[in-house]
């Protein structure tokens, strides 16, 4: 498991040492990855999606599903390690969702699609994420 850093960045630089460009512009700017560009869109694989920013626990693989929109999507999220905000962004409602512990960026949520028994799909950028393979 990948262990959460003791003691987050506080600053935009300090941030910039800890991430690539492209993470920085995604976790910290609230950026979004090309569609179908990310590396965990398809994967399959048992683990635990951690925060790629502070190693937070955020997504176990069982909550993943295929939504067919270019990004990861999970049904649900380890509960207490995303926080919700609305976002007004590119003219329309929609509810960002941010890392709880070091509050990077990390999509949107989208209730009443009807994709799964739970009504949610968490649309995750793969930069925001970085799985933590189960043992085995």
């Amino acid at each position: 498991m990948t262990e959460p850093l003791v003691d987050l960045p506080t600053t935009d630089a300090e941030w910039r040492v800890r991430l690539s460009p492209d993470e920085f512009r995604v976790l910290r700017r609230a950026g979004t990855e090309a569609p179908w560009s990310g590396e965990y869109v398809s994967t399959k694989t048992a683990g635990v999606y951690n925060c790629r920013a502070c190693g937070a626990q955020l997504f176990e693989s069982t909550s993943k599903f295929d939504s067919h929109c270019g990004w990861p999507s999970f049904d649900d999220a380890i509960p207490g390690t995303v926080k919700e905000i609305e976002d007004r962004s590119m003219g329309m409602a929609r509810t960002e969702i941010r890392c709880a512990r070091c509050d990077s960026h990390l999509g949107h949520v989208f209730r009443g699609e009807r994709m799964t028994d739970k009504n949610t799909r968490h649309c995750v950028n793969s930069l925001s994420i970085k799985l933590d393979p189960a043992a085995g």
